[in-house]
Order: C-alpha cells, then sequence, then structure tokens
C-alpha cells in the first residue's frame, strides 16, 4: 500500500513540485497544473495522464485503475487505488504524471541527471 508520505517524498524530489492542501486534499503541482491530488480519505491518487490512453489503462487492470469522476473525464487524468498500488509502480506513474505537466526540457534535463 502506498501513502501520502511514500507518494510527497518522490514528488518533492521532482524540479518545480510544490504540495499543497487544498479542501483537506493533499495536491501536488508545478505551477497552477496538479499532478497528483489525493482523496480525502487517502484511498485514491488521481493523477496526469494522457485521456486518449486511460480507457485502455483502466480496462487492463480495472481492481487498480478508475476514470475520473464525470466532471473530471475533461481532463488528463485518471484514479488508482491506494492498497494495491506498490512503490515502483507510483514512482513511475508520478513521475511520468510530473513530466506531462513541466518543460520537456526540464524533464529531460531531470531524466539525465538521473542516468549520469
Amino acid at each position: 500500500m502506498v501513502t501520502v508520505d511514500d507518494v510527497r517524498r518522490v514528488a518533492l524530489s521532482l524540479p518545480r513540485t510544490t504540495e499543497h492542501l487544498v479542501r483537506h486534499r493533499v495536491k501536488f503541482r508545478v505551477r497552477q497544473l496538479v499532478y497528483v491530488a489525493f482523496s480525502r480519505d487517502e484511498t485514491l491518487m488521481g493523477f496526469a495522464f494522457p485521456r486518449e490512453e486511460r480507457q485502455a489503462l483502466v480496462d487492463s487492470e480495472p481492481d487498480k485503475f478508475q476514470l475520473p469522476s464525470a466532471t473530471d473525464l475533461r481532463f488528463n487524468w485518471v484514479e488508482v487505488r491506494t492498497a494495491v498500488l506498490d512503490i515502483e509502480e507510483m514512482t513511475e506513474l508520478v513521475t511520468d504524471a510530473w513530466a506531462m505537466v513541466v518543460p520537456k526540457r526540464v524533464a529531460r534535463d531531470h531524466v539525465n541527471r538521473l542516468d549520469s
């Protein structure tokens, strides 16, 4: 099971990320763009994900992933149940979500630093 603290360690290590508490929900963003947000009870973690690929992700593991609420379907967003998520997969999801909201150069420089 992944916790907010686990996600916090990953997210805050990514350039330009800030953490915010909005209506009792933890959110991580770059400037105004939220790329990870938790439900109030922290059982769901929403994250940025390409809209055109999300149905395939949900269909591949419906016990793990779900579509966002009807009002959030317009966004590049999907949700995952934290109880069935492991650290490795969470790290990949959070990092990929972050890469969607930062300038491509920032994401590329971060990856290059990790590869060095």
